[in-house]
């Protein structure tokens, strides 16, 4: 079957050969200093530079694809004083700059709120970030639906 040129796949990691892995975490080392260069790195990894060079461009965390880009969260909320202010609190707070919001009429006490931000200039990845949302109380569920 052959390919277009640039498909994507979004695969759990748990899914992925120990190569591919190991290579995110070569980069991850190099990206965050603690290895000065990419021999010491796949050292510490545990492996070899040609399979390093092979995947490096082709293998990455879901938050550095989403970098620099719109994201649309689906959420659910209870219907209280705040609760929104807080979700958007915490947006702010990683320097995510909200594009559009959208609440729906609250059902049983319930609301469906959408928000669409721009990932540029987040201090924190994409799954912190929706991590941090879900521990707001009042907060029921939080789902990436959409990327530009």
């Amino acid at each position: 079957m052959e390919q277009e040129k640039h498909t994507y796949y979004l695969v759990h990691h748990q899914a992925l050969p120990e190569v591919l892995l190991k290579t995110v975490q070569v980069n991850e080392m190099l990206s965050k200093g603690k290895a000065n260069t990419i021999y010491e790195a796949v050292e510490q990894a545990g492996i070899s530079r040609s399979a390093y060079y092979k995947y490096r461009h082709h293998v990455f965390p879901f938050y550095e694809m989403s970098k620099g880009r719109i994201i649309t969260l689906a959420m659910l909320l209870d219907h209280v004083s705040g609760c929104l202010l807080e979700v958007l609190k915490e947006i702010a707070r990683v320097n995510g700059s909200v594009v559009t919001i959208n609440q729906n009429i609250p059902y049983l006490q319930v609301a469906n709120v959408t928000v669409s931000l721009e990932t540029m200039d987040l201090t924190v990845n994409i799954e912190t970030l929706i991590q941090r949302l879900r521990k707001i109380n009042g907060i029921h569920e939080v789902k990436i639906v959409g990327k530009e």
